[in-house]
């Protein structure tokens, strides 16, 4: 992953990866110490001691003080309860990976402000003791109008001033925490002064269209209508330690594209030039920007993902294949000799025990069959394994019981319709009338078994002049074969009704199936409606549902398949999106020319 990207430090957010998928590649750079969350309440892995009140050498520092968390709009707790936030602390700066919440309504605008209320004090309180601090992660907030696509159209849409957009309460707390942000008014106590430099925007001053999130429900990502939410912010004293930084727009597989920062080879600290790799390990790791020694497991954070069970232990590769005998070589994996009653040339051939087999996989990956003798000594009477004896007796049981079942007779009464295929079949069989059946010699004791397909009407039977004319399906009985030996045991026809029988039931029933007609209306039942075709574009249309809150809320609509264009609405004779809109339930493909 890490010479995929080209990077060193990766930071994700909101990511879906489960946990098979993990893989415990090492970077060149390794944390001293981590954190997760913001307020430092909660606790190391395996430990009931906060991340607050852990050893100094063990803590980061700059957690918020009781005065900070009690003007939070919520009780830390609940702010770190999310997994938004991880820290992690590097000889040169402190990184904060974070995940900001979303404005999606007004029942989380709580949450959200007392997130960044707390995010905002963390970073001061670190900048205070000294710390240099790098904030990056999706903070879903846009600094001011050059990151909103078409913002001041959607100001004029809703009624906004510009003064109006940059004082909402979340961006006003986001520009406060910025050099060169942009805040109507005095600024608020204890923010007078701004920490953090954005270094995207440092290095694209005046740059449009740089955006990195777009909304996949309408497709806008291709016309480039979003918004720019991810950062990469540092310490206003590494301005000079970085190189180059921007967006990667072209990156797909998610809704979001990353941004990127490069650092340095060599950054200046305390008036003198350092290596960046001598500030971003462990000391006596890096000297130089030599490697001095590789990278061990004294140096595993307890938030270390090398700890979980996937990785922690693992030699190498070769491990994963090796299998350790089940017995020790000494023991004996003979069976005893079976015991039968036949003569001494077959009981000199049973009682000796055949060779064991095992499949053994080696290293490369390649299957070998080994084959043993066996031993003289058998195992213990707590110990052994099942006898041969036992073994076929079970074997055998098994055998006997499925062979049972397939020549078991099938069942009088049937199940019916066995398949959805059967429906669409013309009925050939004809049900058993309740009346005692006669055979076809007028034996009133023979038993006759039909195999039912629909209920049909069906008149007593009459006696047939010839014996082997009709051959019956099922087990027959004893009356039965003497009437008509030459027909089969089981055979597999059944009976079929005669046309006059046929028509009088389904005169009587009034019930006709025709197989055509009943194959065209489920046809027609599954069967997805042809598409409309766009007005602007003569393509087909895409189906959209409604879910927003009001009286069209559930119902599909027909919609343009283009992308939204980078006005951010419909338009006409252009490449974007027409302003096709039909209501599915409206929609006739009938009407079709």
């Amino acid at each position: 992953m890490f010479d995929i990207l080209e990077a060193d430090i990766v930071v994700f957010q909101e990511t879906k990866i489960q946990r098979k998928d993990l893989v415990d590649d090492m970077s060149v750079c390794a944390p001293i110490r981590a954190e997760e969350g913001i307020t430092g309440i909660l606790c190391p892995p395996n430990s009931a001691t906060s991340f607050a009140e852990g050893p100094d050498d063990q803590r980061i520092g700059g957690y918020p003080t009781r005065a900070q968390l009690e003007a939070s709009f919520v009780d830390a707790t609940t702010l770190d309860s999310e997994g938004r936030c991880v820290v992690l602390e590097f000889p040169a700066f402190v990184l904060i990976g974070v995940y900001s919440p979303a404005h999606r309504d007004e029942t989380r605008d709580d949450f959200r402000l007392g997130f960044l209320d707390v995010l905002d004090a963390r970073i001061r309180n670190l900048t205070a003791m000294g710390k240099r601090v790098i904030l990056t992660g999706d903070l879903n907030i846009s600094r001011d109008e050059l990151d909103t696509a078409n913002a001041e159209a959607a100001m004029r849409k809703h009624g906004y001033t510009q003064d109006d957009y940059l004082s909402t309460p979340a961006r006003r707390i986001f520009n406060q925490l910025l050099e060169g942000g942009k805040v109507v008014g005095d600024r608020d106590h204890g923010r007078e002064a701004p920490v953090l430099w954005d270094i995207c925007r440092g290095f694209n001053p005046g740059r449009k269209g740089m955006f990195t999130c777009w909304e996949q429900k309408v497709n806008a990502r291709p016309g480039n209508y979003g918004s720019r939410i991810d950062y990469v912010l540092s310490s206003l004293d590494m301005k000079n330690w970085f190189s180059d930084s921007n967006i990667q727009e072209g990156l797909m597989g998610s809704d979001h594209c990353p941004v990127y920062a490069v650092l340095k080879d060599e950054i200046a600290i305390g008036g003198k030039n350092v290596q960046t790799l001598d500030m971003m390990n462990p000391p006596g790791m890096f000297l130089d920007g030599q490697r001095q020694r590789e990278y061990s497991t004294k140096d595993l954070l307890p938030m270390s993902g090398k700890l979980i069970p996937e990785f922690d232990g693992r030699r190498n590769i070769r491990d994963m294949f090796a299998r350790k005998p089940s017995l020790p070589k000494s023991e004996s994996t003979a069976l005893p000799p079976v015991e039968t009653n036949s003569g001494p040339e077959e009981s000199s051939k049973a009682s000796k025990s055949p060779p064991k087999q095992s499949l053994q996989v080696d290293g490369r990956g390649a299957s070998t069959t080994t084959t043993g003798t066996s031993g003289e000594s058998a195992l213990s009477a707590g110990n052994k394994k099942r006898s041969l004896a036992e073994t076929s007796t079970q074997r055998s049981l098994k055998r006997s019981k499925s062979g049972a079942a397939a020549s078991a007779p099938p069942s009088a009464s049937g199940k019916g319709q066995q398949s959805l295929k059967g429906f669409f079949k013309m009925a050939s069989t004809t049900q058993a009338s309740p009346a005692a059946p006669c055979s076809a010699n007028g034996d009133s004791n023979a038993q006759i078994v039909l195999q039912p397909a629909i209920d049909l009407d069906t008149t007593p039977c009459t006696p047939s002049p010839h014996k082997d004319e009709a051959k019956i399906g099922g087990s027959t009985s004893p009356a039965s074969t003497t009437a008509n030996e030459s027909a089969a045991p089981t055979s597999t026809a059944s009976t079929q009704a005669s046309p006059s029988q046929s028509d009088t039931s389904r005169r009587e029933t009034g019930v006709v199936h025709d197989p055509i007609q009943s194959k065209e209306s489920w046809s027609k039942l599954f069967t997805k409606p042809a598409a409309p075709r766009c007005e602007g574009h003569d393509e087909p249309c895409k189906t959209m549902l409604t879910k927003k809150n009001g009286m069209n809320q559930g119902r599909s609509f027909w919609m343009c398949a283009r992308p939204l264009g980078p006005s951010g609405d419909k338009e006409k004779n252009t490449q974007w999106r027409c302003h096709t809109f039909i209501w599915c339930s409206d929609w006739n493909p009938g009407t079709m020319a």
